[in-house]
């Protein structure tokens, strides 16, 4: 092993049912730089993956640096010594952070200590010319700058092996040269590091020790340049790399040629005119001018950012202007102008189409959108699928196809309508060379045979070559327009990208973030830079997350609004919403007797504090009318000769008709009128010189609570109820939010432990739940006017141990989700479902049954409502609630762990 940094032997991976790797077998030499050659989809970057240990091996064995990446033990030995940067601009990168704290919170998870961490930022940042940019945050970086802050991050441990995944993909070309200039400055001071890179550029991989050219999961071929080149007779790689396809793949493949194009100069498809945009104080485009003829290919080339696809949406009426004018065949661009917007065709930079949607479906539903004729909408459909070679497929999902029959679908979509314009955002990017050919071969005929106007934006050279004119774009900015040729011989440039580079300098781009020098400044220091001895569990990196997630926390206004206002408004609804009071009920009499005494029977309910009187009835379809548009909740019915049979003893039967919508406020109204009723017939049989016949006087007395309010009972319980669902549903978010943006895999290939991990995610929220507790606490008694009578240093104690259990449930949501929305719901019903049904909220959990009766038993919002109402009404502290103290403490263990044990160090 000691000639190879690894070996992989008979790798197969899957996503479901498709294979992204298909029987790998190859050994990649140490010491040197290595690529790998291919487009988007081919298993590059799950080969990568699976060499950084960041994906869980299927099936096979991989080697990587003397031993099995299957083992976790040697993974957490070896993980210190690779660096792996994942593929997307800063996507290893925390946006909110600035260069300065990136780079600490990297530094601080291989244990390097304050001095070490100094040296060694202030070492890469002068290397990579980001010293002057400590401060900015890193979604505020240029793109280029963005992948330097990538590669100081990955740097910053010393690795053994570095792993770039298409590392500049989407910069211009002069970040691109500068990216290349470092990495071969840290290879002459590191000559052992092994770099492993993934890359689409074929021009940039003619500048590797040794290639690995892959298509469709499998290996094609493997060597230096120059034996790619000589092995297939090529004079380029791109050239070697179609001549390596099967034959199958590039059978239909011919080189690209473009005829001469014949225009009329004065007929003008597209006119724009100091077009400028701004996004609050941000310029993304700066006074825009170009003219395209009709017919003609345009051309936009500029690195990711640049302001090339806000352009194209001014264009199409998509973004309006903040200032200037743009015209599409003589109309000023409208988004109201819909007639002239069906004259273009627009293709986006992703795959916007319907996945569940077949190529024919999609293709009808566009026709339809785009007002073609129903009786045409057969014809034209068909013709697309037959022009555009999608015959084969046209009962497939998008899904199902390959990326560049994909690409095809879009520009059939895009000109099922028979737009004269057809404006194409990036259309090839990921591309392999042969499906990338047989698309301009599409277009040229669009252009050529049809007169139908291109705009297309790329950032590769060898396409923007290929248009008739093309503009030079970078930060919002047109540098030049012009025939490709003519702006290589403006710049008296061997080529088109050195072209491009001299337009970028004169620009200004690149003087903000000169190169260091390294020989000046070792960027590694060998007899400094030893790897820290591995812990368990490390007090630093917890503490690493913890401080990282504490600085994301404070500058996100809006999870710290849902946090604190959340809770706050949440606690105004729930309790002045809910009330468990039955009073103000409106009633109304229909009195048949109408006789003094049948009178003062009606009174009774008029003088009581939880009845409203309301007009008398007068017939039975006035009750029920009233009763069904809800203006009474109940109606006393007194029948004819009521006084005059109470008096003879006789009996009498009065009718109490009781809205029974809702159950149980029904039951309680229905024991207020029989508690009026023996009133009632008391106080009669006193005044009338009558005694009960009774030995004894029941009298009621309600403790904790006297006056049988709502409120005393109601806020104590709410406090537990939101201490529970805001603190999970924000810990869900914040570790799933990193499996969204890719940032999980710094997780992945660091010696960070899953415990750490969670811990250092988790101890900010609780910090922010025990601000809500106080908070609310405050509010109950000032506002609600629910005072404290036990001990508030044991309901805070509580609270804290409920924080932890509250927090511990969003981690085991986000444990077992993959996206924000599943986190949301899955922490949303396993903590208010159980919190509101289970724990005594409304029902004692003794009055409840079998499975629901356990679950309350064992639910920790049971005991932190027991402990709430406790302490709020009751009078009591620690000691006469320590039940439910340790009940609720030894919950956290079990819940902790749960989230350890299915939060996954692989991705799979």
């Amino acid at each position: 092993m000691s000639d190879s940094v690894a070996r992989l032997q008979g790798v197969r991976l899957d996503y479901g049912k498709t294979r992204a790797l298909d029987g790998i077998d190859l050994t990649v030499p140490a010491g040197c730089m290595v690529g790998l050659l291919g487009p988007d989809g081919v298993g590059k970057s799950s080969l990568l993956a699976l060499i950084s240990g960041s994906r869980r091996i299927q099936q096979g064995s991989v080697q990587v640096l003397g031993g099995d990446m299957a083992e976790r033990g040697h993974r957490n030995q070896v993980c210190p010594r690779i660096a792996y940067m994942p593929q997307g601009l800063g996507r290893n990168l925390y946006p909110t952070l600035s260069v300065e704290e990136n780079l600490q919170f990297f530094a601080r998870l291989f244990g390097h200590g304050q001095a070490e961490r100094r040296r060694r930022i202030d070492h890469l940042t002068r290397a990579t010319g980001l010293h002057g940019f400590l401060q900015r945050p890193a979604g505020k970086l240029s793109g280029g700058m963005k992948q330097k802050l990538g590669l100081c991050c990955a740097l910053i441990h010393d690795p053994d092996l570095l792993i770039l995944d298409e590392p500049t993909t989407g910069v211009d070309p002069l970040a691109r040269a500068q990216f290349w200039e470092l990495i071969a400055d840290i290879r002459r001071q590191r000559p052992g590091m092994s770099v492993l890179v993934a890359t689409a550029y074929m021009d940039e991989a003619q500048g590797f020790d040794w290639l690995v050219a892959m298509d469709a999961g499998r290996i094609l071929a493997t060597g230096t340049p120059a034996e790619l080149l000589e092995q297939t007779g090529s004079t380029s790689l791109e050239q070697a790399f179609v001549a390596l396809l099967p034959e199958e793949r590039k059978r239909d493949h011919a080189p690209v040629v473009i005829p001469p194009l014949d225009v009329d100069e004065n007929d003008i498809a597209i006119e724009a005119k100091n077009l400028v945009l701004r996004f609050g104080d941000f310029v993304a485009v700066k006074d825009v001018s170009f003219r395209i003829r009709r017919g003609e290919i345009f051309g936009f080339l500029g690195s990711n950012g640049c302001g090339k696809t806000t352009t194209m949406k001014m264009l199409t009426g998509l973004l309006p202007a903040s200032e200037g004018q743009a015209w599409l065949f003589g109309s000023e661009v409208s988004p109201k102008d819909i007639e002239t917007r069906r004259r273009v065709g627009y293709m986006t930079q992703a795959f916007s189409l319907y996945s569940e949607l077949t190529v024919r479906q999609n293709l009808v539903l566009h026709a339809r959108l785009f007002a073609v004729p129903e009786e045409q909408i057969p014809a034209r459909v068909e013709e697309m699928i037959q022009r555009f070679g999608l015959a084969d497929a046209v009962d497939s999902l998008p899904s199902n196809m390959p990326l560049g029959m994909r690409q095809r679908l879009s520009l059939a979509v895009a000109m099922v309508h028979k737009p004269e314009l057809l404006i194409l955002d990036e259309p090839t990017s990921g591309v392999d060379p042969v499906a990338r050919d047989a698309f301009w071969r599409l277009l040229i005929e669009l252009s050529r045979k049809d007169g139908v106007t291109i705009f297309l934006s790329t950032h590769f050279m060898n396409e923007a070559e290929r248009c008739d004119r093309m503009s030079m774009m970078h930060a919002g900015i047109v540098l030049d327009s012009d025939e490709p040729a003519k702006l290589v011989e403006k710049r008296g440039a061997a080529n088109l990208e050195e072209a491009f580079v001299g337009y970028l300098l004169e620009a200004g781009a690149g003087t903000d973030q000169p190169q260091g020098e390294l020989s000046a400044a070792p960027l590694v220091e060998q007899d400094v830079a030893v790897a820290p001895r591995r812990q368990r569990f490390s007090w630093q990196r917890m503490l690493s997350y913890l401080w990282r997630e504490a600085l994301e926390l404070q500058r996100d206004p809006i999870r710290a609004t849902l946090a604190l206002a959340g809770s706050i408004m949440l606690m105004f609804v729930i309790g002045f919403g809910i009330s468990l009071d039955v009073e103000d009920l409106r009633y109304a009499v229909l009195d048949r007797d109408d006789t003094s005494l049948s009178r003062d029977y009606a009174l009774q309910l008029s003088g009581s504090r939880y009845f409203i009187e309301q007009p008398p009835l007068s017939d039975y379809q006035e009750l029920d009318r009233r009763m069904r548009s809800g203006e009474v909740s109940l109606a006393i019915e007194i029948p004819h000769g009521f006084a005059r049979d109470a008096l003879a003893g006789r009996p009498v039967e009065i009718g109490a008709w009781v809205d029974g919508a809702m159950p149980q406020r029904a039951e309680t109204l229905k024991g207020y009128v029989q508690g009026m009723h023996q009133h009632w017939l008391v106080t009669q049989l006193s005044q009338r010189g009558g005694a009960l016949p009774t030995g004894a006087e029941i009298q009621t007395r309600f403790r904790y609570n006297p006056d049988v309010q709502s409120l005393p009972a109601m806020v104590p319980a709410v406090i537990p109820l939101l201490l529970l669902m805001i603190p999970a549903m924000l810990t869900a978010l914040a570790v799933v939010r990193e499996k969204e943006t890719g940032s999980i895999t710094n997780f992945y290939v660091t010696p960070v432990t899953r415990s750490e991990f969670l811990l250092g995610k988790q101890l900010p929220y609780v910090a922010l739940a025990m601000v809500n507790f106080l908070l609310m606490s405050l509010l109950a008694v000032t506002v609600f006017g629910v005072p404290i009578t036990g001990s508030f240093a044991a309901l805070a104690l509580a609270a804290l141990v409920f924080s932890f259990v509250a927090t511990g449930m969003g981690l085991l949501a986000s444990s077992i989700t993959r996206s924000q929305i599943a986190a949301m719901f899955f922490a949303m019903i396993g903590t208010m479902v159980p919190a509101t049904q289970f724990s005594g909220l409304i029902d004692p959990v003794s009055s409840l049954e079998g499975a629901g009766q356990l679950i309350g038993q064992v639910y920790p919002a049971t005991h932190m409502v027991t402990i709430s109402r406790g302490v709020f009404s009751k009078a009591l502290g620690l000691a006469e609630l320590s039940g439910a103290f340790w009940v609720m403490l030894l919950s956290v263990p079990v819940i902790m762990g749960l989230a350890v044990m299915l939060l996954k160090k692989q991705e799979r």
